[in-house]
């Protein structure tokens, strides 16, 4: 088959006017000769407001339960995509995550896509229907029970579609045109990228770009299906993801400045500086499913130190428990907490070989007036945890330092510390 998978976000299906314009590009894809298969969030804040009905039932919902009401805006999204599709005349059926073949773990609220078992979806399409997919969940084979994917889940579930119908592509619709250098929101001359590689976007992901869910990048490089994402609203490309082209001979080195005020950070004071402690600090974490992200360890001192870790705030509650059991664990003198950090990231694939990007970007940040509290690296990658104030004033200087609103192949200030060109 040939198939497009277009995956259609809550701002995309807020109302009844944007479904029907939704229903309009689906149809018109379909008429322009390809098959397609949608993937629907819920309507605009739906999930918002099923989470806080929830909390105001019961202070610590059952799992199970949760997941089956927040799981519900989805559906309703589905069921009146595929109504808008049959008034203008084209056949659709809609389909729960259980019914489209999802198969995750038994981890409510943050279950995994174990397989996808895309039979009912393949027969849809080849009776020469429109399937209309719930996204952000599916069923556990183990307990029988709905699940939710977690946070933009419905990215995952439009990836893990297309890589098991083997698709041409998987289009996300959204309110925004594409990836941009930065959030448009705070540096207004941010320029859209044509194409961006997996690599480049699972770290702009995992560092705060809301465009895309991070393990829906993951999957897609893992099956190589190409992603394009583009707006709900007009006809114009967006910004590709695929593989990184090895025929380009000159590359953007940097392709842009990502932010996150949605973390904490903890500091764990007083530790025993002996061989084993960090697994027993980060390991009660792991088993409170806590995502543990930046790790900077102090220099000992006297036969103690100090680590911190970020976390995201919403797992910090389930850290703190943990914390506590470590601290007279470990012989520690006690933790911190600090909600009042964020994070912002500089993320190119062509830092490997410039190695003045990062006093650059370290410069950028010090003529701003921002302090650097924790600073974490990749291949392609520098993080810096600063003041949350901090973090619109951060993002704009570095991406003023680095030219990023113009096409131009950046040059470090610092040619003494380039790399060899010989």
């Amino acid at each position: 088959m040939s198939v497009v998978v277009q995956k259609y976000g809550g701002s995309s299906v807020a109302d009844a006017e944007r479904i029907h314009n939704v229903a309009r590009r689906v149809v018109e894809t379909k008429r322009s000769g390809s098959d397609v298969v949608v993937v629907v969030s819920a309507m605009g804040d739906t999930t918002d407001e099923l989470i806080d009905l929830a909390y105001s039932i019961h202070a610590d919902p059952p799992p199970r339960e949760y997941d089956m009401l927040v799981s519900a805006g989805e559906r309703i999204a589905m069921a009146l995509v595929a109504m808008a599709i049959d008034r203008l005349g084209e056949q659709a059926e809609s389909f729960t995550g259980s019914q489209a073949g999802i198969i995750t773990d038994a981890l409510h609220g943050k279950a995994r896509i174990a397989d996808v078992r895309p039979q009912r979806i393949m027969e849809c399409v080849e009776r020469g229907r429109i399937p209309i997919i719930a996204g952000f969940q599916g069923v556990s084979t183990d307990t029988l029970d709905i699940t939710t994917l977690g946070r933009g889940g419905s990215d995952a579930t439009a990836v893990a579609i297309a890589a098991a119908l083997g698709a041409e592509s998987c289009e996300f619709c959204k309110d925004v045109e594409g990836v941009f250098t930065a959030d448009p929101r705070i540096v207004p001359d941010a320029r859209k990228l044509h194409a961006v590689s997996y690599e480049e976007m699972l770290e702009m992901a995992a560092t705060g770009s809301k465009v895309l869910m991070a393990r829906s990048v993951e999957i897609a490089r893992n099956h190589g299906v190409l992603l394009h994402v583009r707006s709900s609203f007009i006809a114009a490309p967006g910004t590709y993801i695929r593989e990184e082209d090895p025929t380009m001979m000159e590359k953007a080195i940097i392709s842009g400045v990502t932010h996150d005020i949605s973390e904490a950070k903890i500091t764990l004071l007083a530790v025993p500086d002996q061989p084993g402690v960090a697994a027993k600090v980060f390991k009660p974490l792991a088993d409170a499913e806590v995502n543990v992200d930046m790790i900077v360890q102090n220099v000992s001192h006297e036969g103690r130190t100090d680590i911190s870790f970020t976390v995201p705030r919403s797992d910090l509650a389930a850290a703190e428990v943990a914390m506590d059991k470590v601290v007279a664990d470990v012989g520690a003198a006690g933790f911190s907490r600090d909600t009042e950090i964020g994070r912002i990231s500089l993320v190119g694939a062509g830092m490997r070989s410039h190695p003045g990007v990062s006093a650059d970007m370290f410069d950028a940040l010090a003529d701003a007036g921002v302090n650097i509290e924790m600073i974490s690296t990749s291949a392609i990658r520098i993080s810096c945890v600063i003041r949350a104030e901090q973090v619109e004033t951060a993002v704009r200087a570095v991406h003023d330092r680095f030219r990023l609103s113009e096409e131009v192949v950046y040059r470090a200030e610092h040619p003494e510390r380039e790399a060899d060109p010989s």
